[in-house]
């Protein structure tokens, strides 16, 4: 697992701990991502019909950007405790955003007081060698979002910002 640090403006919350895991399948990838903390202080989305939907990135979410070498083209998935799920595609920085191609995606959570843990099964063309984000979106009851990431840009929390994309994934022949 690796762990993802909270963003340097971001107050401290109830989550005290973020790790995420990506391994590449032969159909595409999948993921598990985990917060530790207070869960009963964080909104968490509520189980719902496993279907694409936009602004799941307003609360509580998971994301993983994907950035085959050789080109500024890459895909962005929103990954929701409640199933939902959303895919992007960009020709470069923030252009061109459309939906991106998914054969399936199995997302699943679960949580106790301490921990949520949200497993995906991603089917998707994902082209490697690749460099890889993977990131959480956590709010508080209050309305507080707290980012978190494997690396940050300097400024506001970005995470199109290829510095976010640290984890290098090929697959093995």
């Amino acid at each position: 697992m690796h762990s993802l640090f909270l963003h340097p403006e971001c107050q401290s919350g109830p989550i005290t701990s973020v790790t995420a895991e990506l391994v590449p399948t032969a159909d595409g990838c999948a993921a598990e991502f985990r917060l530790l903390g207070d869960i009963s202080a964080i909104k968490v989305p509520a189980q719902a019909t496993p279907v694409r939907e936009d602004y799941l990135w307003k609360t509580t979410c998971f994301e993983i950007f994907w950035q085959p070498d050789g080109g500024q083209w890459y895909r962005e998935f929103n990954l929701s405790p409640s199933s939902k799920w959303a895919c992007y595609d960009f020709d470069d920085f923030r252009l061109n955003s459309h939906d991106g191609a998914v054969e399936a995606i199995a997302v699943a959570s679960a949580h106790s007081d301490t921990e949520l843990v949200l497993r995906a099964s991603i089917a998707s063309q994902l082209r490697d060698p690749a460099q890889v984000a993977l990131n959480a979106i956590v709010e508080d009851m209050q309305g507080n979002i707290q980012f978190w990431a494997l690396a940050f840009p300097g400024g506001k929390p970005e995470f199109h910002s290829e510095v976010c994309r640290q984890l290098r994934v090929e697959r093995k022949s």
